[in-house]
């Protein structure tokens, strides 16, 4: 029994340790727990009309935090269970025989992984001994991990909005049916910005998925609606005799098949860049109150 405890104790801590390495180190940034977490909450907000708002992509990255937390504390508990209590010294006043062994080895978990250090309870197990620095070292890490993660989170949502922000003003001065009239030059350096800009944001949802739960109420903040325009923009540009600018459509319409690729990770399917541009904007739209 306590060597079936203690392997699947080890085992827990290791699921939980892969998946924060695969959500915050590995460059697809995609742990498999982290993922279906996130992707739960956020068909659940939308299922509710995403009543939650800007809230639910902070909500589900607090979940994964807390379920990480859960999945380190039960796996070094479960390690610890056997040794209980023989394998600890108490301090006078506390006595282990008031609570269940493994509710005392979940405090003692607890407080290893939050490097509280009370003194109440001290491993004289050898290999206890050795196993709790090694957690206090895992909770230091998830700590510091769970900040990171934080805070590395906004500047794709930064670059999000300003490619947002500039097909919005874009589309509000009808620049795609302008195009014909203006300079092929200027056109198609406009053409390579957002081209480039798609293109960061393609990169930034494969490297920190956790970015597209996050729902803008602002219309001209969203991505999700603004992004059908693009293919206004290239489409004018198609349509016209000069050959920079069919080179800057083609360009740009390679960009956006990229992002269409990546966010058909995400369940947004379609024939064409209008069906998955469209299946991701109604993804993200907020249904109003009835």
């Amino acid at each position: 029994m306590a060597i079936t405890a203690t392997i699947t104790g080890i085992a827990i801590i290791l699921i939980g340790l892969r998946d924060m390495f695969h959500s915050l180190l590995h460059p697809r940034g995609k742990g498999a727990i982290s993922h279906a977490v996130l992707s739960g909450i956020w068909k659940f907000s939308r299922v509710t009309g995403h009543r939650l708002g800007s809230a639910v992509g902070p909500a589900g990255m607090l979940a994964v935090v807390v379920l990480w937390v859960v999945l380190q504390g039960v796996g070094w508990a479960l390690v610890y269970a056997p040794h209980v209590p023989a394998g600890f010294t108490y301090s006078p006043g506390i006595d282990p025989a008031r609570y269940p062994d493994f509710i005392e080895a979940l405090y003692v978990s607890l407080i290893n992984l939050a490097t509280l250090g009370f003194g109440d309870v001290v491993p004289i197990d050898p290999w206890i001994r050795w196993a709790t620095p090694l957690q206090a070292l895992t909770g230091f890490g998830l700590l510091t991990a769970a900040l990171t993660w934080f805070t590395q989170v906004y500047p794709p949502l930064s670059r999000r909005r300003a490619l947002a922000l500039d097909l919005n003003a874009l589309a509000k001065t009808d620049y795609a049916r302008t195009i014909p009239t203006l300079e092929p030059s200027a056109v198609a350096r406009v053409l390579e910005v957002v081209a480039e800009q798609v293109n960061k944001t393609t990169v930034d949802l494969a490297q920190n998925t956790e970015s597209y739960y996050f729902q803008e109420q602002a219309p001209e903040l969203s991505l999700a609606r603004q992004l059908p325009y693009t293919v206004a923009l290239r489409d004018a540009a198609l349509v016209c005799s000069s050959l920079q600018l069919h080179a800057g459509a083609r360009v740009l319409d390679q960009s956006l098949g990229q992002l269409a690729t990546k966010l058909k990770d995400f369940g947004n399917t379609g024939d064409d860049l209008d069906a998955i541009f469209s299946a991701y904007a109604a993804d993200h739209i907020r249904t109003p109150r009835t």
